[in-house]
């Protein structure tokens, strides 16, 4: 007998909405398209193919949401883990500033969905991006004045010091930059919102049914342990979870291990005092701490991230001292949940979408930045698939690397790179 995957132990997973248990793909089906991943970005591409009127079959190998799509910070924000910069020096301006009014837009489609199908998901709105280092004052000063001149994106507000000890019990951070537009959210919750809103316009949803080999053709298969699905159009929405279902795109990012620690309730009183207002934050560092308020009044804490992919001995105590040299006044607080999971990177930190085959599409590498990104990125690519691949493709002209050192030296070479980069942050 089969025992379902349950969701990681989490705060998110014991604060979930009620989920149906979708069946297993037993025997074979046709579709016009197979999604395969339920995550964000999956359940995103079914649904706006479905509201195009296209048969839809989705393929989770355990259940919706299980991966980073349920277990992540739940910030939502503009642009790319990428630099502008970055982007510019790669594609020329034209196409980067088109880039970034997409990721725009992003935040946009997360409020119409939310809104549009009632998702309770805890959506709040502010996130500051706060500098650390004092060098980190004029970088993001900087940044801020390249967004509102040459992106017209004049949503940021700088914050001085004292304001930033005003808003947050701390003397961390030198400054902050303040978004209106982007925010926070229970990931869980609104992938599950969106999953539902899929199945109520006619995707097939089918649990526990990982894919085990994509044969190219006209129609393409997948197949499972029990089934196949033959469909026009393939979507591969796997991300750090693509295994070795396509080594070809597998070798093209690097799954990174996060953490998250939800301290027990702190009382509506005591979490207004250390967070006056509902933002979230992130730090500039490589290595960066991130945390918010939940619904409940918890204060959720994450960030250490490992490129090792190896879980520390003890990461609930490691990440609580993290967030004690932010809040040393939490001392006495139990921690009540941690857990983990991996996310995607590209080697350009820049979202990875494309075509494997011409009717084979593939979403990836959205380096952290998936909240938001990856509704977006189903809309292009169900427009792709309906003849108006104009916004896909410009993603298509990011060039993208490889990991060096191959299957075993890969990840060794990533963590000695990371390590440069946090001995940078201590400078």
């Amino acid at each position: 007998m089969t025992t379902m995957s349950e969701h990681v132990e989490s705060y998110y997973a014991a604060t979930a909405n009620p989920w149906p248990v979708h069946a297993p793909l037993q025997g074979e089906i046709a579709a016009d398209v197979c999604v395969i991943g339920g995550g964000l970005s999956g359940c995103s591409t079914a649904l706006h193919l479905a509201e195009r009127g296209y048969k839809v079959a989705l393929l989770e190998a355990r259940r919706i949401a299980w991966g980073a799509s349920g277990r992540n910070g739940g910030q939502f924000i503009f642009g790319f883990a990428s630099s502008q910069e970055k982007l510019v020096s790669e594609v020329g301006f034209d196409v980067a500033r088109r880039m970034f009014d997409l990721s725009v837009e992003a935040l946009d489609l997360l409020e119409d969905r939310i809104t549009r199908h009632s998702i309770v998901c805890d959506r709040e709105h502010g996130h500051i991006h706060a500098a650390v280092r004092t060098r980190h004052v004029d970088e993001l000063k900087g940044w801020q004045q390249e967004l509102a001149e040459r992106y017209g994106y004049r949503s940021l507000r700088w914050l001085e010091r004292e304001e930033m000890r005003h808003l947050f019990a701390t003397d961390r951070y030198p400054g902050g930059l303040l978004d209106s537009r982007s925010g926070h959210l229970h990931p869980l919750n609104y992938t599950l919102g969106l999953a539902a809103a899929a199945e109520a316009a006619g995707v097939q949803l089918f649990e526990e049914s990982p894919a085990v080999k994509v044969e190219a053709g006209d129609p393409a298969v997948v197949e499972t342990a029990n089934g196949r699905v033959r469909a026009r159009y393939v979507v591969l929405c796997c991300n750090a979870y693509l295994d070795e279902l396509v080594p070809k795109l597998r070798a093209r990012i690097m799954p990174v291990s996060t953490y998250i620690v939800a301290t027990e309730q702190l009382g509506a009183q005591r979490m207004q005092a250390l967070i006056r207002e509902n933002y979230a934050l992130a730090d500039i560092n490589w290595v960066l701490d991130y945390y918010r308020r939940s619904a409940d009044h918890r204060l959720l804490f994450g960030g250490r991230v490992s490129y090792s992919g190896l879980d520390p001995l003890n990461t609930a105590n490691a990440t609580r001292a993290r967030m004690l040299k932010v809040f040393p006044q939490l001392a006495d607080t139990k921690i009540e949940y941690a857990w983990g999971g991996y996310v995607d990177i590209s080697m350009s930190r820049a979202p990875d979408f494309g075509r494997y085959r011409p009717n084979i599409y593939y979403l990836q590498g959205f380096s952290g930045h998936g909240v938001a990104l990856t509704g977006l990125a189903g809309k292009l690519v169900a427009e792709a698939i309906a003849g108006h691949a104009e916004r896909f493709d410009l993603f298509t002209e990011l060039r993208h690397r490889d990991f060096p050192g191959g299957k075993a030296l890969r990840t060794p070479l990533l963590v000695l790179a990371m390590l440069w980069f946090r001995l940078k942050d201590l400078l």
